[in-house]
């Protein structure tokens, strides 16, 4: 009798110990080092301390490569990266893991941010801070940012970053197109007609929806007057004509008187 009632008392000793804990309440001694140290990044992030969770997550990902909490971190290190400009470590880590993780389920995230980190790769903040004209720079990496947004839209248009990456896109078509019309500016002006006209027509295959494409035609029209190209002109003109019939192109003749 007396040993069933100890029996009895233990076991009510020992439930109230495991409930004794509320499940709600947070016990660090719980973790092991790596989640310790990705909630100290996390925290760091939340609070904008980006250069602090920056080196904890280094720290981290250097340690244990891999783990449950490996892919999260690569994703958390490539916007840190981000944040603080340093493009090429963010585009490193970002090829890793779109390389590694195909079917990850945030691929998405790592495309919208490769699209992220090639434009602002593209952009020249000095000069750009200056009001220095950069139509004429090397689009490459523009180019690139492009070809990431629209990957992203088509493989996953349902994805929350879908929508920002089709404004981008956007945004960078105008920017291909004035690139290729600074390229024909610099044609006309060495009297290269032919080379000018085709840089105009390419904006309009590839561009024809964007405010350039008004430029690019009068460049044609004028390109082709130039040439002795009668044809051509009066078709690039009717083509203005159809599309923008407010140009300057049929203003200069009453500027001119």
């Amino acid at each position: 009798m007396k040993l069933r009632l100890i029996l009895a008392c233990a076991a009510v000793i020992a439930v109230s110990a495991c409930s004794g804990t509320p499940d709600d309440q947070f016990d660090d001694s719980r973790l092991s080092d790596v989640e310790k140290g990705y909630e100290r990044a996390k925290s760091s992030l939340a609070n904008g301390n980006i250069n602090n969770a920056l080196q904890i997550l280094e720290s981290i990902n250097m340690r244990y490569p891999f783990g449950p909490l490996t892919h999260q971190i690569q994703l958390d290190l490539i916007y840190a990266y981000y944040k603080v400009g340093n493009l090429d470590k963010a585009l490193a880590t970002i090829d890793r893991f779109v390389r590694l993780n195909p079917n990850h389920q945030d691929y998405d995230y790592a495309l919208y941010m490769r699209g992220l980190t090639n434009q602002r790769t593209a952009e020249n903040t000095i000069q750009e801070f200056f009001g220095v004209d950069r139509a004429d720079r090397d689009p490459t990496k523009t180019r690139e940012a492009f070809d990431d947004f629209a990957e992203l839209v088509r493989r996953f248009p349902d994805s929350k970053y879908a929508a920002d990456a089709r404004q981008r896109m956007v945004a960078i078509k105008s920017t291909l197109a004035q690139y290729e019309l600074a390229v024909a500016q610099y044609y006309v002006k060495r009297e290269a007609y032919l080379s000018a006209a085709n840089r105009g027509k390419y904006v309009l295959e590839n561009f024809p929806d964007t405010a350039e494409a008004e430029t690019a035609l009068i460049i044609m029209a004028n390109s082709y007057e130039q040439l002795n190209l009668d044809q051509l002109q009066q078709d690039t003109v009717a083509t203005l004509q159809k599309n923008f019939p407010n140009s300057r192109y049929f203003r200069r003749g009453l500027e001119q008187d």
